[in-house]
């Protein structure tokens, strides 16, 4: 930390929403490369990402958290616990909304919840790029109905518009603390779990839409070679049988692009050359047994 900043600020911010309103996207964004993954299918964010931003001034530490909805199966409703009990540990939370979707039931619920919450919220109005200045005011008014936020921000979170002023509202509301990361470090996540969310991410991209909910990532072996080269081995699990054709695709053609693109994000955090070899096995209806959900990093009873 700079010792010649006084007032060094630090803390830790919820970014809670409901699924698909930007909030990886503006996490990304915010840290300045990408460490959650991306997807236009709703629920892509399964675990809790810290990102961590350090500036000469202050340090925020970001927790990503799962898109909070109706669970359907165990594994939704760990999403949806992991997201409630992040808001319990936090200096500030990010109540982040999508201007394009009128205020419903998805929103009220959320709103309803941090009703609650003691801890200072900012509604950060995203996407405010895709509609005109005149339609702002009135969806203001209308999540202004339900709670007095500490601040309301405007902000494109794809095309980075308003992030500035985001990050200097943040800084204000944060306490003074200490630096609890070193200034290079991004994001707490094991570099195993890092990699894994790539591949998955890849596959929210590539395969069918019934497909990327029914399918878990583990990496068994991540083994640097004395050249610096980096062997991956992993192992993408599904529900059914006809979900493995898909993700194995003709002549294994779409496991082979899922492992090309997730190879190239993975070179690009962490600065090696990566071999990545994938595999797909079946195990039933895992979502909804706690064995698996353990067995694939999700605990119900750790949500730190």
């Amino acid at each position: 930390m700079n010792d010649t900043v006084k007032h060094y600020k630090s803390g830790f911010v919820a970014v809670v929403g409901r699924p698909n309103v930007g909030k990886s996207t503006l996490l990304n964004q915010i840290i300045g490369q990408k460490i959650a993954i991306v997807s236009d299918t709703p629920q892509t964010t399964r675990n809790r990402i810290l990102g961590i931003l350090t500036q000469p001034d202050a340090q925020i530490l970001f927790l990503d958290t799962p898109g909070i909805h109706k669970p359907q199966h165990k594994l939704g409703e760990y999403m949806v616990n992991s997201a409630r009990s992040a808001l319990r540990e936090v200096d500030l939370i990010l109540f982040v909304s999508d201007v394009t979707e009128s205020v419903g039931p998805g929103e009220r619920f959320i709103l309803d919840m941090l009703k609650e919450e003691q801890t200072p919220v900012i509604l950060v109005l995203n996407k405010v790029d895709l509609v005109a200045k005149d339609k702002l005011l009135p969806i203001i008014s209308q999540y202004s109905a339900f709670r007095d936020f500490a601040a309301i921000v405007p902000v494109s979170a794809l095309a980075g518009a308003n992030m500035d002023r985001l990050l200097s509202v943040i800084k204000e509301m944060l306490p003074e603390g200490p630096q609890y990361y070193p200034e290079d470090e991004v994001t707490d996540q094991p570099e195993r779990v890092v990699a894994a969310e790539f591949i998955r991410e890849k596959i929210f991209r590539l395969t069918r839409e019934e497909i990327p909910h029914s399918t878990a990532v583990e990496v068994e072996e991540m083994k640097t070679r004395p050249n610096g080269d980096v062997f991956l081995r992993a192992t993408i699990y599904v529900e059914r049988e006809s979900q493995k054709g898909i993700i194995i695709g003709a002549k294994g053609a779409m496991l082979k692009e899922i492992g090309q693109q997730a190879r190239l994000d993975m070179e690009n955090i962490f600065g090696s050359r990566f071999f990545v070899d994938l595999w797909v096995k079946v195990k039933n209806d895992w979502r909804n047994k706690e064995g698996s959900l353990r067995m694939f990093g999700y605990d119900k009873n750790d949500h730190r």
